[in-house]
Order: C-alpha cells, then structure tokens, then sequence
C-alpha cells in the first residue's frame, strides 16, 4: 500500500527493488498480520482504483502554473515595495510580511512537486522541485525527501518519524509516551510546561534558529552539491536584489524577520493537523490506520485552502500522497464513507480549534508525564 502511494512510475521503481526480493510467501501462509484490518484495507483498494478510474490522480496543470505565478508575482512586490517607496518602515515591513507569504507559498508548492503530484513523470517534478526549493526558497530538495517521506511513511510513531524527534528532549508528546517517559523517571525539561514554552522554542525558533543552519550542514555531510547550487542561487538572487536598497545589516534584520514570520507560520499549519493525534511506538497496523490514527482535517474554506496550501486536508493527503491538492475536497467523501463504515473516527475542525489543540494536547500529555512521573 505505501509502495502504491508513494510511487508515480510503479515499472520505474520496481527495476530498482528487484535486488531486495528474498523471497515468495508460501500459498498456505496467511497474508495478513493479525495486527492489520484486512477488510478496510481492501475495502481502501477498491477505493483507490476507483480513485483512479475518476482522474483524481492527474493533475491540472493550469492550476499549479497560476500558483506559481501568484508566488512569484508576490515576490515581485515586495522588492517593488521598497524600490518604489523608499525603506522607511511601514515600506520595510511590508516588504517583509510579502516576503513571508512568498516562502510559505513557496514551501507548500515545493511539497506538491515533492509528491509528484503536479506532473506526471518523477523527472520534471523533481527539476522543479529543485527550483522551487533550491532558488526560491534556499532549501535542499534531497533533504526534504529524506525527511518528508519516513514521515508518510510511519505518521506519529517515536523513533520512525522525524518530525517528531522533539520527543523526548524537548516535548514529552501522545498519551502514550508522556505516560512512558515519566513512569522511567526522565525529565529533560519541565514537561507540565511545555503547552507554554511552546510559544518560545516552537513557532518563533524552527526555522531561523534550527533549519537555517541544519540545512547546509545536511547538503555538504551528505555531498549534496547539486542542492548547494541551488540554495546558493537563492541567497544571491536575495543579495544582489535587497542589499543594494538596504545595506547588509538592514538586509539581514529583513531576511530574520522572514525567517521568523514564516516559521510561525509553518509550524502552526503543519502541527496542527498530528501533535493532536494519536503518537505512540510503531503497533504495525495497516497502511490505512496508520494515516487515519495519525491525521486530521480542518474545514475547508477559499482562505484555510491558500493559508494551508490544502493541508487543511490532511487525511486525504496522508492516504493518497500523489493526490493534487485541488482535488481532496472531491475524494474527501469518499473517505468518510470508508471511515463511518468502518467505525473509524474522521476529524475535521475550524482553523483555530485545530491550533488550539496543539495547546491543549501538549497540556494534556505533561500533565500524564507530571501524574505518572510523581506516582507510577
């Protein structure tokens, strides 16, 4: 199932597997481990061939080159901002809040083209995968593929997804683990607190104080040169555009106030949707379980689509990664009917609930941490 998901050219990536086959499973051996629900997933295949057979797998091409358009259009902008009224600032400021949603913008369509969601060979969605995280945003694309997809694969589960790795030294997350760490008497930080110090070393502090410097460090550990090129033609691009009108120094106060509004940003939007939900060790349930225990979904509106890139989605994206994003609201039915006949919860919250939840869970799970720290 994850193999099906993740793969557009399925003939392609099987030449590459041929050398790991060790084996055929006996005709007499069962085909399903007890801890998988074989009747929802096959009930889920059926779904994804009618998915299929729907289009809802191809993309429109016309959407996503108006996307890109609007973020570049967007960066335009904010260089005109200060070219045409000076750097006082009001001018300074927006500038930089225009900068902010160009980067953001940027980063949920670099996840589309991640996906090979948006063409339909691997190959032109990876050379604009590079360009759009290499030279509008200074990222690498080899880094976002390491990362991005241990966490498709294995949503929420402790030492298999990386987007939870805060676990334990900085947050102590899920009920379950929370529950663990403190029975083990281990306290790397004040737990019970956390739904407030979230507000310092969470939001404000991922990107400026932790990626920024991680991501080079991933390029030239790993010989990712190609990635470097890219990057290096971002920072250029920004150096010969910005420091002419502002100066290195004030140029570098702008480029930290991006950095930082869009780390606000980024992590309230990707957060909400899993920190919520259940997080625990690796159970080996099936594909489908897997993602529904794992994700939920925030209604959907013309501003919460844009505001989220579509990951306002976030069930329908965990279950069909290849998916174009314009296309979730149309399969999302779909999905619940699979979900109501299965018994399976199918969350979906306005925008702000689904922020506070990250608030209210992190309280939550210190407190199971502070409880079984103090009596279990």
């Amino acid at each position: 199932d994850p193999f099906v998901a993740f793969h557009v050219n399925k003939a392609l990536v099987r030449k590459y597997m041929s050398s790991l086959l060790i084996g055929e499973l006996s005709p007499e051996q069962p085909s399903f481990e007890p801890s998988k629900n074989e009747a929802l997933t096959h009930e889920f295949r059926e779904l994804r061939a009618a998915v299929e057979r729907m289009g809802l797998l191809r993309s429109d091409h016309l959407f996503f080159l108006l996307y890109l358009l609007h973020i570049l259009l967007l960066d335009v902008a904010a260089w005109l901002t200060l070219r045409v009224f000076g750097t006082s600032l009001v001018p300074f400021l927006l500038c930089a809040v225009l900068l902010s949603v160009v980067q953001v913008q940027a980063g949920w369509l670099q996840h589309d083209l991640g996906h090979l969601s948006v063409f339909s060979t691997s190959t032109l969605n990876h050379l604009l995968h590079h360009f759009v995280i290499g030279h509008l945003k200074g990222a690498p694309a080899s880094w976002w593929n390491h990362m991005h997809f241990q966490h498709h694969a294995k949503p929420n589960c402790f030492r298999k997804d990386p987007d939870i790795n805060m676990h334990p030294f900085f947050f102590a997350l899920g009920k379950v683990l929370s529950v663990e760490l403190g029975k083990q008497k281990k306290k790397y930080m004040p737990y019970n607190h956390q739904h407030k110090y979230f507000f310092l070393i969470g939001p404000p502090a991922l990107l400026p104080l932790f990626f920024q410097w991680y991501i080079f460090y991933f390029v030239v550990q790993r010989k990712k040169w190609v990635d470097l090129i890219w990057m290096l033609t971002f920072y250029a691009r920004l150096l010969l555009t910005y420091v002419p009108l502002l100066g290195l120094r004030a140029f570098l106060v702008l480029f930290l106030i991006v950095r930082f509004l869009e780390s606000n940003w980024f992590v309230w939007v990707t957060q909400m949707n899993h920190i919520p939900m259940h997080i625990d060790h690796d159970r080996n349930v099936d594909w489908v379980s897997t993602q529904l225990q794992a994700t939920c979904n925030v209604e959907q509106s013309f501003f919460n689509d844009w505001f989220s890139g579509h990951l306002n989605f976030q069930i329908e994206h965990h279950l069909f990664p290849t998916m174009p994003r314009h296309n979730y609201h149309k399969v999302a039915p779909l999905v619940q009917s699979l979900c109501a006949r299965h018994g399976i919860a199918y969350q979906s919250k306005p925008l702000l609930a689904a922020f506070a939840d990250i608030v209210h869970s992190l309280k939550e799970s210190g407190q199971l941490w502070l409880d079984a720290y103090l009596h279990q």
